[in-house]
């Protein structure tokens, strides 16, 4: 059950062997550390913003919270989650699968530093059954991120 257009990017990045199956659902934080086994913080949640009329992407640890002000100093905009009705026509992915990867181009991609504490995180792999394990460094190279932003709260280094 593998997203073909997840596994495609991932393959020109060289990173295809890291995509990993589960036969349980990972669409949320929770379940997705129970299915990987690790800790909750090890998950890489990816939400879908809108800024400026036009979905942006934030890829979190999964302890964290975003901090309003703090998004509002990267982006100068309130954060405004895109509705979950409209994920998957912004996106491309449905809610409890949407990854940083084979999204449009046009679509920003921005990593929270709160993952850069963890040697390996896990961002969905396209669809809620699969993950995809990297380390920060890979994430960055293989989500093609815009940069790397300071937007959360709810841990601490």
């Amino acid at each position: 059950m593998i997203n073909e257009k997840v596994y495609r990017w991932l393959k020109e990045k060289g990173f295809e062997d890291r995509i990993e199956t589960h036969t349980d659902t990972i669409d949320t934080v929770e379940h997705a550390a129970k299915q990987i086994g690790c800790l909750e913080a090890e998950i890489a949640k990816t939400l879908s913003f809108i800024v400026d009329e036009k979905p942006v992407i934030v890829v979190m640890a999964g302890d964290t919270r975003v901090n309003s002000s703090k998004f509002k100093a990267q982006f100068h905009t309130k954060p405004s989650m895109v509705p979950r009705d409209r994920v998957e026509e912004l996106i491309g992915f449905l809610p409890g699968g949407v990854c940083p990867f084979g999204i449009d181009k046009s679509i920003p991609v921005w990593l929270d530093v709160s993952m850069k504490r963890f040697d390996i995180i896990h961002p969905a792999g396209g669809n809620e059954f699969t993950s995809v394990k990297l380390t920060p460094k890979e994430l960055e190279e293989a989500s093609e991120a815009t940069g790397w932003c300071d937007i959360c709260k709810g841990w601490e280094e």
